[in-house]
This record gives structure tokens, sequence and C-alpha cells, in this order.
């Protein structure tokens, strides 16, 4: 019986949180989908902006808050929405994230939620949009 109850508990600490799952799924997606953006700025030498976007009121309670890419060519092509239900995210100190077309971009930070968990994604202008270490700061 005691190897039996071992055995449970040390399965039970291997499963993932599907929240958890879900979050960095949507983290990886979005950090993804950002320097997708932030390469072409630079390519087509045009500034763009990542900006969060309001439910649809005419969707009524199935509108969700979304994102878009301001000043890309083929914006309905491109992603405006999380994966999951429930996702909410906030732009650190700014209202929309600025990709380019400049290679070095102000260092950056984006919040994604879910329940009561949160993954943060930053720059530090050089580097691509990455999972961080660690929560950012209150201004």
């Amino acid at each position: 019986m005691a190897l039996i109850a071992l055995a449970s508990g040390v399965a039970s600490l291997a499963l993932r949180d599907p929240a958890t799952a879900q979050l960095e799924q949507e983290a990886v997606r979005l950090s993804a989908l950002l320097e997708a953006a932030r390469a072409e700025a630079r390519a087509a030498g045009v500034p763009v902006r990542w900006q969060l976007t309001e439910p649809d009121a005419s969707a009524g309670s199935q509108g969700a808050h979304g994102f878009r890419f301001v000043g890309l060519q083929g914006d309905a092509a491109r992603p405006m929405g999380w994966l999951h239900e429930g996702v909410s995210a906030q732009v650190v100190g700014a209202a929309a994230v600025q990709l380019g077309p400049e290679p070095i971009i102000a260092a950056q930070r984006i919040v994604l939620r879910l329940d009561d968990r949160q993954v943060v994604l930053a720059t530090d202008g050089l580097a691509p949009f990455s999972i961080a270490d660690a929560p950012p700061a209150q201004p």
C-alpha cells in the first residue's frame, strides 16, 4: 500500500497544471508572432506596433479581448486573438508594443494572465521576446 501511495504522489506531481500549460503555449505563440512582425517591420521599413483590443460589443458575451498588429500589410491574415478562453494581457508601462522598423527597440514587457497564473514576455530591445524569469516591477 505504501508503494502505491508513493507512486500516486509522484505521478500527481509529474502532471502539469492545464492552465499553466495553456498560458505557456500562448506565451510561446505570442513570442513567435511578435518576432515575425518585428522582422517584417524591419524588412519593409515601416513602424509596427502590437496592441490589445477591446471586446466587440456586437458579439455580446461572446466577445473577447484580443490583439492586433498595426502598420503591417495583410493584417486580415494575422491571428487577432488568444487560443484559450480567459487569457488576458497587459503591456507594462505603455499602451502598445513598438516592434520596428529599427533593429534595436526599447526594452518592453507583456504580462499574460490566465486565472491566477501569469507569464511575462520580455525583450531588452535587442534580443527576441522570450519568457522572463521574474515578474515585472510594479510602476
